[in-house]
């Protein structure tokens, strides 16, 4: 389905994000960094020339480049918006450098990505591989950080751009809401274009140009939703001599048929309604006089003698001074647009229109009452900003779930002093049309707010200030950018959420978190320092005058934005590379914690909503920095639990082979309720692997409970499916409040029986002699500690000689960028892969670096078993059924 606002490929165009427009890119100069460390009584740097691969004609051919990928997109699918974004120069964060579709204020919490986060572009940047998020509970579900910052229901899709192995970017799709999700005819189409747009920025990179992205975003301005109504003529004329040239639009307009124009102004006044000649000659004289005449109008007969408005517009080309008696100009053809404009004036509703920035485009007449303003006051506005009982960021938030969904809304609003309006919002590509009728209040207590200002028009101490201090954009900006810190628990954790996601997403180079002991400033974590630059710093008292400890101190942000505001506040002060600072306070509870401070590599103005952005999160980092110091202390119990709680070593059983693997999460306590065992029965071997809900000392101390039970239980010869009863009963006794899933495998070495018994845990995935490998869906019971009643079935299955059984847990297939199915089948897939001869130890690890995600973050448990046998057994191994025995 080809996007109805894509039509005309190229005729689109591309302007600038900031407030100067341009039909071409706007292409900006970056502002040039300081240049080589200073130290006390240097001298301040020269500015630097601007790069050669920043050159405006190399800039002009990349985002040539981005705007013809995302036309093609929306030409050629149903999606409404796109956007491109790029790796920057340090590799640390994706910049949005292409839009279409959607305003860049709406976009405001993402225009600058950390290359290692969580959010679906990053996942896809790192891995390669597309995300598709169907809606906005899969959003929500997979990527919390998007749906925090982005809480609308949209179907979206992201596919890597690169090529030859190199990636530049990622190609961001978005759709209206449906219950289809990503339309899987488009994807062909999608990644044919990320491919196309990779070739194409391979050769530029070829060429030694930059491919990075710098600066702002550039917006590709979608062609009109229909063929312009408006018709334009032009026309040059001598007005001494009578002499008349005219376009053939011009013609048209004035009813001419081909050779019925002889160029003369008397043969047009023939077709102008004998009423309006003397406005058309008075409208000539004030263009002759003025220099100009604007919009003057004028009726036109028409075919059947029926007349219809065309505007004029006419200048005299030179100074006036010169006595001209030249005109050149143009004629518009405005009967569509002056109809559609009566009819909509003639509505009892009240009917206006948003720019897709929100700012109000027209307003009918019925509106004016109805909102107690006039279009004067109305029109070049955002409605929260002018009309004060909108002020609330609910009103503002229904404009973009509108636009970010393209799906209708409505909703009621108080009108003081004693009044309701029903507003309809009707979003496409080009903005918002809305529909505001008198209501009735709602059922219950709900009155209008009064207070001063209400009902009138004037500024707002409510969110979305015109200044861009605030708004639901600015809010949920924060709550994005915060709640990465939300997810860390230990110091370590809080630090790197503040280099690698914070600190990218504005732009900055540097970082240095110092923590307060003893009244001094001591260093917790530094990124992008020279090396050695900081030590001068170690141990600084906190009343010292220096930035890092003022802001400390006074407890109030510092912002330079140059080289020479800083060296001006603080002569002699030893200064590195960087252009620009914040050096932010972090204050937890009313109690001093420590400073953070952003250097940023070139000259950075800092605006009114970045500054209210960086207070804000330096409020959220200390209250995380408190919160990781008290975590901290409980890891180092939790740790040791779960080391002793893990076996020490495998038990050697004549016939088979093991190796096992053990890997903490990543991110957060580091510790978990993953466990594997191996326990001798006899002649058998049984094999053990589950998995506790949570992160915690209780998650750990649960799976040393359960691995205790199930030793037990199964070294007592208890059948499969027994064990796992008793051990689901043991739970529901010990009521931790946790779940927690197991696989158990019986082997008998003798003749290659296994026998299977699964709670709610992934399929073990099993290796046949000839090198195919499956995942063993046998049938199983639910999670330990949902049902006391429940049952768990064990499943028969015979091994052949050279056979290799697999069980993990979850954290190994678990990628937020696929379902888990595919991350099942990528462990199969590379258990295929194996080699002849391959060790099983090499084999663990090799499982581990190609199945496991590179943003692991949940802890991983490993245990393989092999088969002996030459590997040239008759036959794969074979499925005898459900074992009747077991239970």
């Amino acid at each position: 389905m080809r996007h109805p606002q894509a039509a005309g490929g190229a005729a689109g165009q591309v302007r600038g994000a900031g407030p100067e427009t341009a039909s071409e890119p706007v292409l900006e100069t970056a502002p040039e960094p300081a240049s080589g460390a200073l130290a006390e009584g240097n001298a301040l740097p020269e500015e630097h020339a601007l790069p050669e691969e920043h050159a405006p004609e190399v800039v002009y051919e990349r985002d040539a480049l981005l705007a013809e990928a995302v036309r093609r997109v929306l030409g050629s699918t149903g999606a409404y918006a796109a956007m491109v974004y790029l790796r920057s120069r340090d590799r640390r964060s994706l910049v949005l450098r292409t839009v279409a579709g959607v305003p860049l204020s709406v976009m405001s919490p993402f225009r600058r990505i950390a290359a290692a986060g969580p959010l679906p572009v990053a996942v896809c940047f790192r891995t390669g591989r597309s995300v598709t998020l169907a809606d906005a509970e899969e959003t929500m579900r997979r990527f919390p950080q998007l749906a925090v910052g982005l809480p609308y229901d949209f179907v979206s899709a992201y596919v890597p751009v690169g090529h030859g192995g190199e990636r530049f970017g990622v190609l961001s799709v978005l759709w209206p809401a449906s219950d289809d999700g990503v339309p899987p005819q488009e994807g062909g189409q999608l990644s044919a274009v990320a491919s196309r747009l990779g070739a194409g920025l391979s050769e530029l990179a070829a060429a030694g140009q930059s491919v990075e992205a710098e600066g702002e975003a550039a917006v590709v301005e979608l062609p009109p939703p229909s063929v312009p109504s408006t018709r334009v003529g032009l026309f040059d004329w001598d007005v001494a001599t009578g002499a008349l040239a005219a376009d053939v639009r011009f013609r048209e307009i004035f009813g001419f048929g081909p050779g019925e124009f002889d160029g003369t102004v008397f043969c047009l006044t023939g077709r102008i309604a004998p009423g309006d000649v003397p406005e058309f000659r008075a409208a000539v004289r004030t263009a002759l006089e003025r220099g100009e005449v604007l919009a003057a109008r004028v009726r036109v007969l028409g075919p059947a003698g029926r007349p219809y408005p065309v505007e004029l517009w006419a200048r005299v080309p030179g100074a006036v001074s010169e006595g001209g008696t030249h005109l050149v100009g143009a004629v518009l053809d405005v009967r569509t647009l002056t109809a559609a404009a009566a009819a909509v004036e003639r509505l009892r509703d009240g009917v206006f229109s948003l720019d897709p920035d929100g700012l109000i485009s027209y307003v009918n007449r019925a509106a004016e009452p109805l909102l107690r303003a006039t279009r004067e006051e109305l029109v070049g506005h955002h409605p929260w900003e002018v009309l004060p009982w909108l002020a609330d960021p609910f009103y503002e938030n229904r404009y973009r779930a509108a636009l970010l969904s393209q799906q209708p809304t409505t909703f009621l609003a108080a009108r003081p002093p004693d009044g309701w309006l029903a507003f309809s919002l009707f979003p496409d590509a080009h903005g918002v049309t809305g529909r505001v009728v008198a209501a009735e209040p709602p059922p219950g207590p709900a009155e209008p707010p009064t207070g001063p200002g209400a009902g009138g028009v004037g500024s707002t101490t409510g969110m979305g200030s015109a200044t861009g201090t605030g708004g639901v954009g600015s809010t949920h900006h924060l709550l994005q950018l915060a709640s990465a810190l939300t997810e860390a628990v230990t110091v370590r954790d809080v630090c790197r959420a503040v280099a690698e996601e914070i600190l990218p997403a504005f732009g900055g180079q540097e970082l240095a978190i110092y923590g307060v002991h003893e009244q001094r400033l001591h260093l917790v974590l530094q990124a992008g320092y020279p090396d050695g630059f900081l030590d001068g710093f170690e141990g600084t008292p906190i009343d010292a005058r220096v930035p890092g400890a003022e802001t400390l101190s006074t407890g109030t942000p510092i912002f330079f934005e140059s080289v020479r505001e800083l060296a001006a506040a603080y002569p002699g002060l030893a200064l590195d590379e960087m252009g620009a600072w914040a050096f932010l306070p972090l204050i937890a509870s009313g109690r001093p914690v420590g400073s953070c401070i952003l250097g940023f590599d070139r000259a950075h103005t800092f605006t009114l909503e970045e500054r209210g952005l960086l207070t804000g999160l330096g409020g959220f980092i200390a209250q995380a920095l408190e919160r990781a110091r008290l975590y901290d202390a409980e890891f180092a119990l939790a740790r040791g639990l779960q080391q002793a709680l893990l076996p020490h070593r495998l038990p050697q059983v004549p016939g088979l082979r093991t190796a096992a693997r053990y890997l903490p999460g990543t991110q957060g306590m580091e510790i978990g309720g993953d466990w594997y065992d191996a326990i001798v029965t006899g002649a058998d071997l049984t094999l053990v692997i589950g998995d506790v809900e949570g992160h915690s000392v209780a998650a750990a101390a649960a799976m040393g409970q359960l691995r205790s039970a199930v030793r037990a239980f199964a070294s007592g010869g208890e059948p499969l499916g027994r064990v796992l009863v008793r051990t689901n009963r043991l739970l529901l006794d010990l009521d931790p409040g946790l779940l927690a899933s197991c696989c158990l495998v019986r082997l008998t070495p003798a003749d290659g029986t296994v026998r299977i018994g699964r709670a709610g845990h992934l399929p073990p995935v099993l290796r046949h002699p000839d090198g195919r490998a499956e995942a063993l869906y046998a049938p199983g019971g639910p999670l330990l500690g949902v049902d006391d009643r429940a049952a768990y079935p064990v499943s028969k299955l015979r091994l052949r000689p050279g056979s290799l059984l697999v069980l993990y847990t979850d954290g190994l297939v678990e990628d937020p960028a696929v379902a888990i199915d595919q991350g099942v089948d990528r462990l199969r897939a590379a258990l295929a892969r194996g080699r002849a001869g391959e060790e099983l130890e090499e084999l663990a690890e090799r499982l581990l670096r190609e199945v496991g995600s590179t943003g692991r973050v949940d802890d991983v448990a490993l245990l393989l078993t092999a088969v002996e046998g030459t590997g040239r057994a008759r036959g794969p191994s074979t499925f005898v059924g459900v074992d009747g025995d077991e239970g």
